[in-house]
């Protein structure tokens, strides 16, 4: 066992020292490999925090965790124009060679949802949900689940400001809206806004890994 210390970073400190001496403690599988979907317009803060939190794990913590970016075009643009140059293309991935998809939302006016509701991702999520593979989503990431018909019966919620207009549209899919910031229904994970973007990604490291781990890494991250 570690004492939790007062100051975050010494915190930090003491964890990877014990994580670095005990490594016989922590219990590794084999490759756990994500999928992080880009459709056009995605938010770029909710898809680098996949990044992050994953590549904490994998760099300092020695999880066998790696991510593969995704998208209908080799260079996606996100909401606000900053380009990301993709891994592989949509034609190219087969379901059976990824453990888990992960999908950041976007902005209607950049175009997200042309390719967010396009029958070859909502294929794709289908392919995942089928093999109860972990699907993470971050805020409106969760229609294309929602029209995918994964979510059909299920609890979810998706973005809840401005009326929560979102979540009557996830509604309209027969899920069922709950008003929590992250709502996990067995492997599916849907959650509220960009600000709940960390915490999808810890939930998603959780179900990679194990709950001891990912608060290893959450606590050294400082959250």
């Amino acid at each position: 066992m570690y004492s939790i210390l007062k100051d975050p970073f010494e915190n930090a400190i003491a964890i990877k020292s014990l994580v670095s001496y005990n490594e016989q403690n922590i219990i590794l599988g084999g490759s756990m490999k994500t999928l992080l979907f880009l459709a056009k317009g995605f938010e770029t803060m909710e898809f680098s925090v996949f990044i992050d939190v994953l590549g904490w794990a994998r760099n300092d913590y020695g999880c066998d965790v790696t991510v593969t970016t995704c998208g209908f075009q080799k260079e996606v643009l996100s909401t606000f124009g900053v380009p990301v140059i993709v891994d592989t293309l949509i034609d190219e991935i087969d379901p059976d060679d990824y453990d888990a998809l992960a999908i950041p939302g976007g902005f209607e006016e950049f175009g997200f949802y042309e390719e967010a509701y396009d029958e070859k991702l909502l294929h794709l999520i289908r392919c995942f949900d089928e093999k109860e593979k972990p699907i993470a989503s971050v805020c409106v990431a969760a229609l294309p689940l929602g029209k995918s018909g994964i979510l059909k019966g299920r609890k979810g919620t998706t973005y809840h400001l401005r009326d929560g207009y979102r979540q009557k549209q996830l509604e309209q899919f027969e899920v069922e809206i709950v008003n929590d910031p992250v709502v996990i229904d067995r492997n599916v994970i849907t959650s509220y806004c960009p600000q709940t973007a960390a915490q999808v990604a810890f939930s998603l490291l959780e179900k990679l890994t194990s709950t001891e781990q990912m608060e290893i890494v959450k606590a050294a991250m400082g959250y």
